[in-house]
């Protein structure tokens, strides 16, 4: 008996490739929703007295969660396509942080997950990370 052909055919029946996607999806979200939340919960909402239970701000968070369910995963892939392609950078430069933090801070940093505050233009949305002028490669939060 071939054991190899009968696991290959477990494989396919049981959806291997589908665990592997959701494994991966569970993993970018544990590793990047945080960070991601950690800079959003640092800014003061410009919106005040509509955090409460008005039907224009309902609507504003509806509109905001399905937008992320389009733009987070998005960002997820960007970010994680930059994670490798900077670590490619590092590799091949002959191992100079400066040519890989610059890979990283573009596609590393930026806006995660967008709120009501992006929606009515009172923050900025910034798909990519930008680097602080001042003090070299650190990023703009």
């Amino acid at each position: 008996m071939n054991t190899y052909a009968s696991s290959a055919r477990f494989c396919a029946a049981s959806g291997c490739k589908l665990v592997a996607a959701f494994m991966i999806l569970a993993l970018c979200t544990v590793t990047m929703a945080p960070s991601a939340w950690s800079q959003d919960s640092t800014a003061v909402s410009s919106s005040g007295a509509n955090d409460g239970g008005n039907p224009s701000s309902a609507g504003l968070q509806a509109v905001a969660f399905l937008t992320n369910v389009v733009y987070f995963p998005v960002k997820a892939v960007f970010a994680i396509s930059g994670g490798i392609v900077g670590g490619l950078t590092y590799v091949f430069s002959g191992g100079s942080d400066q040519a890989a933090k610059s890979v990283w801070i573009t596609s590393l940093y930026g806006t995660y997950l967008l709120t009501p505050d992006h929606l009515q233009g009172n923050r900025p949305v910034r798909f990519l990370g930008v680097a602080d002028a001042n003090s070299g490669l650190e990023p703009v939060r």
